[in-house]
């Protein structure tokens, strides 16, 4: 554990093991690649209808009347990829809500985002919808990097008698 965050590489880089440690057994926890297609699906949704571009001096504008449609769209994604993070159980619901909104983008907010929402949209819907939670036998992180685990062969029935 870092007691002093202003403290020399030392002590960060003798903590990092630690971390990342952890951070593997917490994202190994819940659906965390889903969770983040979702919310990096809503950022190119709303950043194209609000941003200004000038080609050679000539201004372009992506701005349309699905502005607030692209509000609306952008922000749930977001919303929907922090919440497959903190709440696990709602995978299914955030995974079909994803996806519908991820095609709806497509006609309502400039191509989904200039088809780059719809791409990680569709991609972090489909994620939440098929991922499962680990089951109680299951370890949390895997085995370390050094060493193997043996796994027993499974036996079948004596033909010896």
């Amino acid at each position: 554990m870092i007691t002093n965050p202003f403290a020399g590489p030392g002590e960060l880089l003798a903590a990092a093991p630690e971390f990342r440690r952890r951070f593997r057994t917490w994202r190994g926890e819940r659906p965390f690649w889903a969770a983040l297609f979702t919310f990096a699906a809503g950022l190119p949704i709303l950043y194209w209808p609000y941003s200004r571009l000038d080609l050679g001096g000539i201004p372009l504008a992506l701005s349309t009347t699905s502005g607030a449609g692209s509000l609306v769209i952008g922000i749930l994604l977001l919303v929907l990829g922090v919440a497959l993070c903190c709440r696990t159980h709602l995978r299914v619901f955030a995974g079909i809500a994803t996806l519908l909104l991820a095609v709806i983008s497509f006609p309502v907010a400039n191509f989904g985002g200039l088809f780059l929402g719809v791409a990680s949209g569709l991609i972090g819907g489909s994620l939440a919808c098929a991922w499962l939670p680990p089951t109680a036998g299951e370890p949390p992180t895997p085995p370390s990097e050094g060493g193997t685990t043996a796994v027993p062969a499974a036996e079948g029935p004596s033909g010896d008698s």
